[in-house]
């Protein structure tokens, strides 16, 4: 794992006793930035980790030229003093810390684990070979929104469509095809071994992880939920920031030692 960058750091102290340690993980060419709705939304007992990925907005496409990039999951995990109580990760990021998490030893893993626009299938004759030329079709598509859901200021389509083609190509076809990799794999993941609190959420307009995706996973897992957020793509922290954060405080109330209540802002 040379090479490539990791930082991970707290964003934001917990107030009060007992925090819920949490740790977020964004997707592909993404950043930190991705979880700013919830972190302003996070209740008080809730200690924020985040980790910068090498597959980042300010990474390079080193991280996916050699090795496997779940990795970097429990290098992330391994940073985080006294360990992460939750794991929150988005798209890319949600396949891989399901990968990891099930292949490893009950004493690293999180007491609960948050998959947000999980690419996942049950089987893998579900995966055909215009199944790959949709994705890698779209892939520049949800760059760009991932643009727009995520500025506070309107850009002409042509300005976003030039930023995404510049994000495209930083990725590149390795990084993709990392990305393709890890959802081939999914079929064979051992998620019924994976026996802890996991919360699915997706966004029911997700053009890009399949909601059926996230409903076939959910019911797969022993502790599985599904929360379908309504009028939502593939950034559901982003685009129902309110109701994703219910959602996420759900589970820690459910499972964990509860944060101290405050109400959150309408999403």
């Amino acid at each position: 794992m040379s090479g490539s960058r990791l930082a991970v750091r707290l964003e934001r102290p917990a107030r009060g006793a007992g925090p819920v340690r949490v740790l977020t993980l964004h997707g592909l060419a993404a950043s930190g930035t991705t979880w700013r709705s919830f972190r302003e939304l996070a209740r008080p007992g809730v200690e924020l980790w985040n980790a910068e990925l090498p597959w980042g907005t300010a990474g390079g496409s080193e991280w996916s030229h050699r090795g496997d990039p779940a990795e970097w999951i429990g290098a992330a995990l391994g940073r985080v003093p006294g360990g992460a109580d939750v794991v929150v990760a988005h798209s890319f990021a949600a396949v891989l810390a399901l990968e990891y998490l099930a292949g490893a030893p009950r004493a690293e893993r999180p007491r609960a684990l948050v998959l947000v626009s999980p690419f996942h299938r049950r089987d893998p004759a579900d995966f055909h070979w215009d199944t790959a030329g949709h994705y890698l079709g779209t892939f520049q598509e949800v760059l760009e929104e991932a643009l727009r859901v995520s500025s506070d200021r309107r850009r002409a389509p042509g300005t976003v469509r030039d930023m995404a083609v510049l994000v495209r190509d930083r990725v590149g076809p390795y990084g993709w095809l990392r990305f393709w990799e890890s959802y081939l794999r999914s079929p064979f993941v051992d998620v019924r071994g994976l026996d802890l609190p996991v919360l699915v959420v997706a966004g029911e307009h997700d053009r890009f992880a399949a909601p059926a995706d996230a409903v076939l996973l959910a019911d797969a897992l022993p502790q599985g939920r599904l929360e379908l957020l309504r009028d939502c793509g593939h950034f559901p922290m982003t685009e129902r920031p309110g109701p994703f954060a219910d959602a996420v405080h759900r589970l820690l109330a459910d499972h964990l030692a509860a944060p101290s209540a405050a109400p959150t802002k309408a999403g």
